[in-house]
């Protein structure tokens, strides 16, 4: 039986990964009579963008989770996501699991080097009685299409709630710039239909992306090519 939201909120810094450091010291080598455990190497600098989310992630994380029934509370994370699904892959989950039309927004955060997905989703819920079944159906989900052991968790999403919060923190987002990717970018529904943004206040700065040896597809697609593609801003 699932948890109530509420109770799947946990602080940062929260007991949760002690059992995995306990892990790791027990397989450490032992040098001098002492165990060796190595530090993870620390993960590269990323984009101006990813920083961002950085950001966000960890104040989701320690946010305080709103009552349940809130005028405000309709923005969920889906946590634990497989880093191999893409924007798409998250939106036909959603819509065959049973909730086409009960979503407004959703983001699926992306490295822009690897082209991987960060893990995790804001989505938002077009009304507050929706986040208990929404909750309940994807805390503890795994039936991704894609092979994985990752298993959903769900959690409120922070310091951002409600649609309009989500669209003035993203309309004039770097991630909205017109080169990036269409498929990289935050979506709005209306009925279960996609929706134009609202056209930003001030000129989105195009994205910092670190440069790496033998890159994969450019992540800028060239006007003329988008163009063409027919692809959605």
């Amino acid at each position: 039986t699932n948890s109530a939201p509420a109770a799947l909120a946990p602080a940062v810094g929260s007991a949760d990964a002690t059992p995995a450091s306990r892990a790791a010291a027990a397989r450490a080598p032992v040098k001098g009579g002492e165990r060796v455990v190595r530090q993870p190497p620390k993960a590269a600098a990323g984009s101006s963008v990813q920083k961002m989310e950085r950001n966000d992630i960890s104040a989701a994380l320690g946010a305080p989770p709103p009552a349940l029934g809130s005028a405000d509370a309709t923005t969920v994370m889906l946590k634990n996501v497989p880093n191999n699904y893409s924007r798409a892959m998250v939106l036909a989950m959603l819509d065959e699991e049973g909730f086409s039309g009960a979503y407004n927004f959703l983001y699926l955060p992306i490295d822009f080097n690897s082209r991987a997905c960060l893990g995790y989703a804001f989505v938002n819920l077009t009304e507050p009685s929706l986040v208990r079944g929404f909750w309940d159906h994807f805390d503890g989900f795994n039936r991704w299409i894609l092979p994985s052991r990752k298993v959903c968790r769900v959690g409120w999403a922070g310091p951002h709630q409600g649609f309009d919060a989500h669209l003035s923190r993203y309309k004039n987002s770097p991630v909205m710039h017109e080169s990036v990717r269409d498929e990289f970018k935050p979506v709005l529904f209306q009925d279960g239909v996609r929706i134009q943004f609202p056209m930003p206040t001030r000129l989105p700065r195009a994205p910092r992306v670190r440069q790496r040896e033998n890159p994969p597809a450019p992540l800028v697609v060239p006007k003329q090519q988008e163009r063409r593609s027919g692809a959605l801003r």
